[in-house]
This record gives structure tokens, C-alpha cells and sequence, in this order.
């Protein structure tokens, strides 16, 4: 949030904007993209971004949250709102960005840049811990990094800070410069030059160019040559230079790397004398990422002494929010490894995401090195969580108990960790949403421990960023107006429930679909009030679908009979959901069916038809391309007849997932979009474009050295003529992991390997064998992720990914992640 005081109407000036302004003097302290994310809206000004989705859409959900302040691109809506200030102007992201540029040159500070394909975030991160104790820092809110993202950090300077770190992405070329004229950075740092964003290049040098931009007037560019492609010296920018290299000679050359337990201990030359550092990490990225970070403290003057001091108490960066089951039926939301208040507002955020329970709590600690004066600091954090309806705050640190006055709500305040833990029996939670939000000092790790439920070794991890944008992938591809129904049947393909639902419900999905009532009944009961089509109603259940609001697919006249005979007298127009058979020959109407069907809803005024659908057979397969054009006339003559025959327009759907990428002339009204949000379609060769949002993972139980011949397993099946080693790990048939993955078929990886099963697959656990390789107990082993994908496991053993994620046992404990 700013110190320099703007009004709208001094915006509207600087925009050069046409205006409806109703309160000109209205001072501007936030800028917001997000209708549902606003933490002060009588001072917010909403920007209407028309990319992925139309902002304009949301301006009515922007005022019903209070803003009154609104930059728009549409002129329709320069007068929708009486009491409001509307900015009208030719494109919005470059009022933003404008907005940023003219706030950047109100501060003279030094600002540290970074871009690349990765590591960008951790770089970010870790810098913030190595120079907090010489700065007031202000840095990008997790990885803000984009052409939003960008302007909207760098809004956040403010007169207490002396230093900037901000990251920087891009994805095609010509973008970096509206980023390098917001940033204006002092010093730039260069990551690793990956594949990412490749496709937007005509070639990995012309991205490298790109990105180069970013730093054409600073006075310092730390990179290594390893990423610069050959360019000359001459050719790279920055006013000086400081180079860093495992493989050739720098300026930080690095000599030595040895492992050292959870460790890397570095040796390089550094001005022509041996330096040394320890990383505490031992993966190959957390050591390149440490060592950029070496580089940049040498570079701007550390000893060598103080910096591998700095670096030896790095702490991993916590970049996702965990969703995890707790104690007494309450779901907790991990993020016990920092606190600030951009990241306290994007993680309460995240905490109205889930509505499965009525109370919402949060446990945090005080903040620290903010720079801001206390009492401004806790009462804007109060007025922040009045204004996210929090129900109960549990306030942990000297700091924040001293303010304890400033807090309206139900709170209980502890001096440290130790004092809350030490009563911990005396504070009671139940069937609540519990956000855990401390800064890494406090050890917040061990009260998630308390209240988390204790997780099997085996886990399912959703990323729900991921599951967001796989949806995003398909808005893209569908027409203006067309509607998505969300399948989240069979426990959302075995990735959870109201968890899903709930991020679904948040972006604005207009249908879900579950398999069974009861499935319908979980959602309702967890918070979510969209429309759910049920889709195999029994009549058993018809009580409950009236009684939770659930709309039942119609697909013969039987169970359309007897859902109108169960309704009450006083019931019109039911929503229902026909079924029609147009070659699935599985459940539905047929064209002989019409008449009846037409007969019995118009001689009843109880059911109203909002859709009517059919399945694709074959959507994902070229040579079934002419009989899913056959099964879409073949719709859409029925779907006609049924409209006609009504007397009113309904829903028309048919595509499903391979059907929204292969087949764009089936969407109609509204698609069906199911396996394709966890990151797998059948109709995308190598998935291009989306993300993989489920892991299976598991440990490393023990290692066994076993003889010639030795035979492994039940019945003797697995066998090592030569000997070798084998690993245990905690996954069997109960988990879901099919026993046809026997004997060789199906393989993990463990360290980056890819290790084969031997001997069967038993009910709780199964053996690797990982000769060769060296494995300790505990080590991480993936089942699936993006590298080794359901599709692969699907083709290990002859079947296809929706029985391999679907397969996943109830009892492997779904973690879910959020950025």
C-alpha cells in the first residue's frame, strides 16, 4: 500500500481517461483485479481486465463488495453505478501498468530484478532471508511475476523501504518492456534458462533477448554464461558485470560440490582466492538457486565470510498452501512458513475458498521486520480479517498480544509456540477451517502437527493452481457464452470433493455433475450451492435430491414417471436433465421415445427441462471422427424436436473433454469438462498445454540386500539371479496400486531413476528393485506425476488413466496445494 496519497480524479487525469467520477477527492490506496479478493474496498480502485476471462463481467460482484471505483474499457458500463467512479479508457492492462510506472517514480530505491525459465520465486525468496537484516525490503507477493502480477507488486512500495525484489516472466516476445519500465531495476539477476515459455520464441536465443531487456539500464547483472548462449561480454547489459560457472572460468568459478547428509558443501574462486559456502539443501536446483544467491551477496559487497554465514541458515521457501485433513473434523490450511500481510490477505483468500465448515480461524504470529508501526500494522490486520468474516483468531507472539484490543472478534492470545502448546488442551477445535500463519521463528510446524490428522506415507497431492488453470486451458478454447459443467464424480476422479468443488464453485464453473446422490449430498453439506446435476438418480433417493436442491438426469420414462409422481403437489418446474442415447447405448431416450416423453412433461407443470445431453463414444480418436459427427446431428435433430415439442429453449450439451479440443463445432450450449482438469486428455498429443495436478507419492519403508536366486515376495514370484538390492515402499493393492504392476510391469521413480517392481504387489506395500541406485528408508518415491504420468502407468498395465486415478484408496490422505 502506498504513502503517496492519489485521488481518482488525479488518475483520471494521468489516464487521461473519460469519466464518470461521483466522488472526485476519493483517495486510492489499492489496485484490484479480483472481485472476490478485496481487503479495502472504499479505497480500491477495480481494474476490468478483458484476457481470459471479461472483467467486466464481474463488476457487479466488484460493487456488491463494496468498491466504488472501477477502470473500465466498455462504455456500456460508464454509468451503471450512480454512487461509483468510473475510469474509461482504451485498454486496462495499460492503465495498470501506467499507474505502476508513474508510482515507481515516486521512490528512489535500490530494486533487485529477477527473470529466467526457474527458480525465479525461490531466488526471490531466499535473497528477502539473506538481506532482511540490512533492508526494509519489499518483494513481489509470492509469484506475482506477470504483466498483472508485476505492476501490482511494485504498487505495494512505500516510503519505509529501502530495497525492491521483484521477478519478472514472460511468455512471448515484446513483453519485457512494459515490465522493465515498471521495475526500473539497479541490479539484475538471471536464472536458469529453461524450456519454459518456448513456444512463444522463434528460438531459445530470441527468449534470452527478451529477458535481457529487463536489465537494460542496470548497474549490475549477475548471470551465469552457462545461460547467456555465447553472447559476448560486450552484448549483455549492465553498466558491471558478475558472472558465476560450474563449468568455465567467472568470477564466482565454482571448484567443488560434495554431498554432505542434507547438505552441499561449495568450494569456487572467487578474486583469485578459495572461498567456500554450505547450502543447506541437497537437490540439484535448491544448490544452482544457492549458489545465484552467493553470487548476488559477493556481488554487492558481502565478505565471503558473512555470506556463507547468511547462507547456511537458509530455510526452504514455502511457496504453496497445504489443505490437509485435522483433528475433530476440521480441514487445516498449512502455511506455517511465513507471514506478511500481502500473503496473510492471499491466504485468507484461500480460507473463504472452503466453505465445508461455518467457522473460519486463524492461528498467526506476529509479523515481523514490516518496517510499519504496530498499531497501524494490527489494526489494518484487523480491519483485514472483519472484513474476510474470520470467526476466531488465535494470536501467537509478544507483538500481536499486546494489540490484542484492536481485535473485534472471538481470540485467545499466547506470548510464544511453547505457550500455546502447553495449553493446548484447554482450546478447542471442531468441524472448522483452521489457517496456520506464522513466521518461520515461531515453529508453526509444530502446531500443524497438533491439529493435523496424522498422514499415511502414501499421498495424493492436488494441486489446485494446477486444476485451476487446466481450466483456464479450456475457457480458452470454448466460444463466448458457452457454459462448462464440471464432472466431479467418483470423488472427482479420486482427487476429492468439496476441496475440488469448492475451487470450481470460486471460478465461476456453472454446472457440476456427480455420478450418485450422495455425492451431491456431500457437496451441499460441504458449502457448495451451484447447480449439481445428478446423474444416476435412484428413486430411493429422490427425497434427498428435492431436499438438497440436486437436478436429476432424466434418460428414460420410468424414472421420469417416478420422479413426478414423487413430487408434491406444490412443486413446478423441478430443473431435470434429459438423457439421450445417440450411440453410447448405455442409458437414455431414443428418437421413438418422443412422443411419450413430450406427452408426459407437458401434461405436468412439475418438471421444467433446463438440458438435454448425449455422450461422445469416441471424441479422443481420429478414427472415430465420423461417428461423433453422426452422434452430433443426430443430438442436435433430437434436442430440435424436444425444444419444439416443449415450447422452450433448454441447454444443448454433447462434448466432453477430447471433445472441447478435437471437436470445437460440438460445443453448443454448454461442455462437459472432466478428466482433462487433473492434467490428462486423451485428444491432446504430450498434453500440450496442461498441468499436471496430481502426484501419487510414497516412501522408502527399508533396503534389502539380497543373494543369487533369493526369491522376493508372495508365491516366490520376484527373483535377482545375480543378487542385488531391493526397496520396500508403502503402496500396495489397498491403495489402489493394481496387482497386474507386478513382476516388472509397472515402475516408480526414486532420485530421479525410473526402478521396475519385482516379485507381486501385496495389499499394503511392494518391492522395487533399485540395484544400482542408491536409496536410503525414507526417500520420496513417485508413483505418478508429470514426468511418469497416468498415461504411462495406464499403458503399463493395459488399461486406461481413469481407472488409474479413480482407482486411488479413500485411505491414501489427499494433500491439496495452492499458490
Amino acid at each position: 500500500m502506498s504513502n503517496v496519497i492519489y485521488t481518482i480524479d488525479h488518475f483520471a487525469k494521468i489516464l487521461q481517461a473519460k469519466s464518470f467520477i461521483s466522488n472526485p477527492e476519493l483517495e486510492i490506496t489499492r489496485l484490484v483485479i479480483d472481485s472476490r479478493s478485496v481487503i479495502d474496498p472504499e479505497n480500491s480502485l477495480f481494474f476490468a481486465l478483458s484476457g481470459k476471462r471479461d472483467g467486466h463481467e464481474y463488476l457487479e460482484d466488484a460493487y456488491a463488495n463494496g468498491i466504488r471505483s472501477f477502470v473500465i474499457s466498455d462504455s456500456k458500463y460508464l454509468e451503471t453505478f450512480a454512487d461509483a467512479n468510473v475510469l474509461l479508457v482504451a485498454d486496462v492492462l495499460v492503465a495498470l501498468q501506467s499507474l505502476a510506472i508513474i508510482h515507481r517514480e515516486q521512490y528512489d530505491l535500490k530494486v533487485l530484478a529477477i527473470t529466467g525459465s526457474n527458480g525465479k520465486t525461490v531466488v526471490k525468496e531466499w535473497l528477502y532471508q539473506l538481506l532482511a537484516a540490512d533492508f526494509n525490503i519489499v518483494r513481489s507477493p509470492k509469484s506475482f511475476n506477470s504483466q498483472i502480477g508485476v505492476p501490482l507488486s511494485v504498487w505495494n512500495i512505500s516510503e519505509e523501504h529501502t530495497l525492491g525484489i521483484f521477478e519478472a516472466g514472460i511468455s512471448k516476445e515484446n513483453e519485457m518492456e512494459a515490465l522493465e519500465k515498471i521495475i526500473r531495476p539497479t541490479i539484475g539477476i538471471l536464472t536458469n534458462l529453461g524450456e519454459a515459455h518456448a513456444e512463444g520464441f522463434a528460438s531459445q536465443k530470441d527468449k534470452l533477448l527478451e529477458k535481457l531487456k529487463l536489465f537494460k539500464d542496470a548497474e549490475l547483472f549477475i548471470y551465469s554464461p552457462e545461460y547467456t548462449l555465447g553472447l559476448p561480454t560486450s552484448e549483455l547489459p549492465g553498466q558491471t558485470k558478475f558472472s558465476w560457472s560450474m563449468k568455465q572460468k567467472a568470477d564466482l568459478q565454482i571448484s567443488f560440490i560434495e554431498p554432505i547428509e542434507d547438505r552441499n558443501y561449495i568450494r569456487a574462486i572467487f578474486k583469485g582466492a578459495e572461498i567456500e559456502c554450505l547450502i543447506p539443501f541437497s537437490d540439484r536446483a535448491s544448490v544452482e538457486n544457492g549458489i545465484i544467491c552467493w553470487a548476488s551477496l559477493l556481488s554487492m559487497g558481502y565478505t565471503p565470510e558473512e555470506a556463507d554465514a547468511r547462507l547456511e541458515k537458509l530455510t526452504r521457501v514455502g511457496m504453496r498452501l497445504e489443505l490437509k485433513n485435522g483433528i475433530n473434523q476440521c480441514s487445516v490450511i498449512d502455511d506455517s512458513y511465513s507471514a506478511d500481510t500481502s500473503s496473510l490477505a492471499i491466504a485468507l483468500d484461500f480460507l473463504n475458498l472452503q466453505n465445508q465448515h461455518p467457522k473460519k480461524t486463524l492461528i498467526l504470529s506476529d509479523l515481523h521486520e514490516t518496517g510499519r508501526n504496530e498499531v497501524e500494522l494490527y489494526t489494518e490486520i484487523a480491519a483485514l480479517l472483519k472484513q474476510k468474516n474470520l470467526n476466531r483468531l488465535i494470536g501467537i507472539g509478544p507483538h500481536i498480544s499486546a494489540s490484542a484490543s484492536l481485535f473485534d472478534m472471538e481470540a485467545a492470545f499466547f506470548e510464544s509456540t511453547q505457550d500455546f502448546i502447553d495449553h493446548f488442551p484447554a482450546v478447542h477445535f471442531s468441524n472448522e477451517t483452521i489457517l496456520v500463519k506464522g513466521a518461520r521463528k515461531f515453529e508453526f510446524e509444530r502446531i500443524s502437527k497438533l491439529i493435523t490428522q496424522k498422514v499415511h506415507d502414501t499421498v495424493l497431492e492436488i494441486d489446485l493452481n494446477a486444476l485451476a488453470g487446466n481450466l483456464q486451458f479450456y475457457r480458452n478454447k470454448l466460444q463466448p457464452k458457452v457454459k462448462i459443467m464440471a464432472m466431479v464424480k467418483a470423488f472427482s476422479y479420486g482427487s476429492g470433493s468439496f476441496e475440488i468443488a469448492n475451487v470450481l464453485q470460486y471460478h465461476k464453473v456453472d454446472y457440476l455433475a456427480v455420478a450418485y446422490t450422495d455425492e451431491g449430498v456431500a457437496l451441499r453439506k460441504g458449502g457448495i450451492t451451484m447447480p449439481i446435476m445428478v446423474m444416476s438418480p435412484e428413486p430411493s433417493a429422490f427425497d434427498a435430491i428435492v431436499k438438497y436442491k440436486l437436478e436429476p438426469e432424466i434418460y428414460n420414462l420410468d424414472i421420469l414417471n417416478s420422479f413426478i409422481s414423487f413430487l408434491s403437489a406444490d412443486v413446478y418446474d423441478y430443473p431435470i436433465h434429459l438423457k439421450i442415447d445417440t450411440g453410447m447405448h448405455r442409458l437414455g431416450f431414443k428418437e421413438t421415445d418422443l412422443a411419450a416423453l413430450l406427452e408426459t412433461i407437458n401434461g405436468s407443470r412439475k418438471v421444467k427441462v433446463v438440458s438435454a445431453f448425449s455422450h461422445l463414444v469416441g471424441s479422443e480418436d481420429e478414427h472415430h471422427d465420423a461417428f461423433t459427427k453422426h452422434q452430433i446431428e443426430r443430438f442436435s435433430a433430437f434436442a430440435q424436436q424436444i425444444s419444439e415439442g416443449l415450447g422452450y429453449k433448454f441447454i444443448w450439451h454433447i462434448s466432453n473433454t477430447s471433445g472441447i479440443t478435437r471437436h470445437p463445432e460440438a460445443q453448443m450450449d454448454m461442455v462437459r469438462l472432466g478428466i482433462g482438469l487433473y492434467g490428462y486428455d486423451g485428444g491432446l498429443p504430450k498434453k500440450n498445454g496442461l498441468q499436471t495436478a496430481v502426484v501419487l507419492k510414497t516412501t522408502v519403508t527399508q533396503v534389502i540386500e539380497v543373494k543369487p536366486n533369493e526369491t522376493i515376495g508372495y508365491g516366490r514370484n520376484g527373483i535377482l539371479p545375480n543378487g542385488g538390492t531391493t526397496a520396500t515402499v508403502k503402496i500396495g493393492y489397498a491403495d489402489g496400486y493394481n496387482r497386474r504392476f507386478g513382476n516388472g510391469r509397472g515402475k516408480m521413480l526414486i532420485n530421479g531413476k525410473l526402478v521396475p517392481t519385482i516379485g507381486s504387489i501385496c495389499m499394503d506395500m511392494c518391492m522395487l528393485d533399485v540395484t544400482g541406485i542408491p536409496v536410503k528408508t525414507g526417500d520420496e518415491v513417485i508413483v505418478f506425476n508429470g514426468e511418469l504420468t497416468i498415461a504411462d502407468l495406464a499403458e503399463q498395465i493395459e488399461t486406461i488413466p481413469y481407472e488409474i486415478l479413480t482407482n486411488i484408496s479413500q485411505r491414501v490422505k489427499r494433500v491439496y496445494f495452492y499458490e
